[in-house]
């Protein structure tokens, strides 16, 4: 099949193929004799399943990480279950982070009421005169 075709079947962008071949996820398919990309059924295998990792913000790094052990010999899973338990913890930081934010974001909320002036309005009042908090440093992967 074609590059259009197999967009289409693994609905994603052409572009993204592209991509994901040019960061070495998905393998670069034969040519034809007018020299068209050709994909196959292990393209769109690959494809999908490189999808579903992004679907769980899995990075690029920790899906070629679970693609090389995909297709290495045969052995236990327990490097899958290891990569999949770090991202878990990534994904419990940034589930902090966003408490904290929203935290953050309520008690700015609550500095205002509907019918106030838009000149004393408590939300744009906290927000010029709010101290920042220094930058967190990231504990997650997405840095």
């Amino acid at each position: 099949m074609k590059i259009g075709e197999l967009a289409q079947v693994a609905r994603c962008t052409v572009e993204t193929i592209r991509y994901y071949e040019k960061e070495g996820l998905l393998p670069e398919p034969e040519r034809t004799a007018a020299n068209y990309r050709s994909y196959g059924n292990p393209h769109v295998e690959r494809l999908r399943f490189i999808r579903n990792c992004r679907v769980l913000d899995m990075t690029h790094e920790e899906i070629r990480a679970l693609l090389t052990l995909r297709d290495g010999p045969a052995i236990a899973c327990g490097q899958v279950n290891q990569l999949l338990d770090a991202h878990i913890g990534h994904v419990d930081a940034r589930i902090d982070e966003l408490l904290h934010l929203k935290q953050q974001l309520s008690t700015l909320r609550r500095q205002c009421q509907a019918e106030q002036a838009l000149a004393d309005c408590g939300i744009l009042q906290g927000l010029a005169s709010m101290e920042t908090e220094a930058r967190v440093e990231r504990h997650t992967h997405l840095g």
